[in-house]
């Protein structure tokens, strides 16, 4: 019986382990606002 109890035991621990290791892993996301566009500009030069 209490080697049922050990191997859910491991089970669960695998488990946590593995979605910690996800969800804490890869790279980080970037949350800095994108770069401000310059105001469009006419083509043509005004004399």
């Amino acid at each position: 019986m209490w080697l049922l109890i050990v191997e859910a035991g491991m089970a669960v621990f695998l488990l946590l382990f593995i979605v910690w290791w996800t969800m804490f892993s890869g790279k980080r996301p970037d949350h800095s606002p994108p770069p401000k566009k310059a105001p469009p500009q006419d083509d043509v030069s005004e004399k």
